[in-house]
């Protein structure tokens, strides 16, 4: 059964995300490939050769400013969430989103849980990995849990909630 949540669906996952114990001189296999950012900072100039779809996923210890220079390159970055209560991923999302101008593929990996969804595609995620103890059709309606917002968001900037009846309240004054 697949395990990934994209674009509003749960979909196979056609990517192959290597371990961070996989072996840096190890021939690297065909495909979509997502790597471990210690593999990159080995391989990085045979990694910018290849002609196939690359990720690189970091942990949540790892700043996404290590990526850095990585970014021309990837159309995808996975944040593991080695605790569903280690926030930090999210603050790397829109760290990712708005302040390096990623616009690929942000997938959340790891202690990934429904709900979380809603949170975390508003800081940016598009892509969701799901433990293999949780039902991913269950975790997919997570993304419609809340209707309403508190505060804007990397992909939903609109209105936060307080605001939305002050300016309606507000009255119109005609131009003269």
């Amino acid at each position: 059964m697949a395990r990934l949540i994209k674009d509003g669906a749960v979909v196979q996952d056609e990517w192959t995300r290597l371990g961070a114990d996989f072996d840096t001189d190890a021939t690297l296999p065909a495909g979509k490939l997502i790597v471990p950012l210690h593999l990159w900072e080995a391989r990085g100039e045979e990694l910018r050769a290849r002609s196939e779809p690359l990720g690189i996923w970091i942990d949540s210890s790892q700043h996404p400013e290590a990526v850095g220079d990585a970014l021309a390159y990837l159309q995808l970055i996975a944040i593991n969430f080695p605790v569903f209560s280690d926030g930090r991923g999210y603050s790397y999302a829109r760290l990712l989103r708005e302040k390096y101008g990623f616009s690929g593929e942000l997938r959340a990996m790891g202690d990934v849980l429904r709900d979380q969804l809603f949170l975390l595609r508003r800081c940016g995620f598009d892509s969701f990995e799901i433990r293999a103890d949780r039902d991913a059709a269950d975790a997919l309606a997570g993304l419609g849990d809340f209707a309403h917002v508190y505060q804007g968001a990397t992909v939903d900037p609109g209105t936060p909630l307080l605001l939305r009846g002050a300016q309606e309240a507000r009255p119109v004054r005609a131009s003269a």
